[in-house]
């Protein structure tokens, strides 16, 4: 029968969801985003398809984002949206007889009713056994931190709809902050931006473009231009603007303040021997957040201490969740804090 059990870890964020099944990487990667009808939840398409919906549907069709700021925001349609990862991520028909094991990344101060929520949906989903474990100690797992040694580690994991920053030791988090900005903050700041100075309106995958292509939140890290097309607001006619890295630089930089205070109010929570630890060792920031240039540069001059950007970081926290499940399976219980 265990040949057949499957563990599976599922990286359900605000603005991406990521599975990652047994020995193998990342399977799906897919925008959490779900197209229903109006009035009656019934869902008509579930990730990139729903995405491509987004402003092109029927007055009937709406598309929702069911995970908002790290919380389930729509219960019904979350549940919903894991079993359609869990159906897809799972090809083997026979294989499906046996329920998997899901693992689920939560931030860090997610409530005990939220976490209900993730578990209960996981559950009606189709999981045999779900596991809660939070964000910040699969990120610094998947980032290849050992925290099984009683010596601090900081990590700042960047996502979708929440920053969460942890200082972890011995196999646990310390102490930690969960602060709702994140990339989809920094997205709306750009497309406020535009409208502001440019009169200009753009859609979310144009703002993350910009991001993408010319976000920068230290000064002179970055000079980069990008040509980008909205509405304009005036004449209400498709328009054209170029956006530079050195206009967007402040407006991004005050969007991430909330983020800075958060490490600092971490920091001040650290006891003395383990705040000694990381300033030795310095910070590592994990997430796809964690990519916008200069971000890294930002945290260092803020706090005094040296930084790092994880290998593949939008991917830690789902590869250090699988990494736990799989070893929690080999031994028959959690080294770290897993919640069941």
């Amino acid at each position: 029968m265990s040949f057949f059990k499957q563990n599976m870890a599922i990286d359900l964020g605000t603005a991406t969801v990521l599975v990652s099944v047994g020995k193998k990487d990342v399977v799906i990667k897919a925008p959490s985003i779900v197209a229903v009808k109006d009035g009656t939840n019934e869902v008509v398409a579930v990730g990139d398809e729903a995405r491509s919906m987004m402003g092109r549907t029927p007055f009937d069709i709406t598309t929702v984002k069911p995970v908002q700021n790290g919380v389930i925001s729509s219960y019904t349609i979350t549940a919903h949206m894991i079993r359609y990862f869990v159906n897809k991520a799972i090809k083997n028909p026979l294989k499906r007889i046996f329920p998997p094991d899901v693992i689920i990344c939560i931030p860090s101060k997610t409530t005990n009713v939220e976490r209900r929520a993730v578990e209960q949906a996981t559950l009606e989903a189709g999981a045999r056994r779900v596991f809660l474990v939070e964000e910040p100690l699969a990120a610094a797992v998947g980032a290849g931190l050992d925290i099984s040694r009683p010596s601090g580690h900081m990590i700042i994991d960047v996502g979708g709809g929440t920053t969460d920053i942890a200082v972890i030791s011995y196999e646990g988090i310390v102490t930690s902050k969960s602060v709702k900005v994140a990339g989809n903050t920094f997205d709306e700041t750009i497309k406020n931006y535009l409208k502001k100075k440019h009169n200009l309106l753009i859609g979310d995958s144009t703002a993350e473009l910009i991001k993408r292509e010319v976000g920068n939140l230290y000064h002179g890290i970055r000079s980069n231009s990008v040509e980008i097309r909205g509405s304009d607001i005036i004449t209400g006619l498709p328009s054209e603007r170029v956006v530079t890295s050195e206009e967007i630089t402040e407006p991004l930089i005050e969007t991430a303040l909330p983020i800075l205070d958060g490490i600092h109010a971490v920091l001040e929570e650290t006891p003395p021997e383990l705040a000694a630890d990381i300033y030795g060792k310095g910070i590592v920031m994990t997430g796809g957040g964690a990519l916008i240039a200069g971000f890294d540069e930002l945290v260092r001059k803020s706090t005094g201490v040296d930084v790092t950007v994880a290998e593949d970081p939008q991917h830690c926290v789902v590869r250090g969740s699988i990494q736990l499940l799989n070893e929690m399976d080999a031994s028959k219980k959690s080294k770290y804090a897993i919640r069941k």
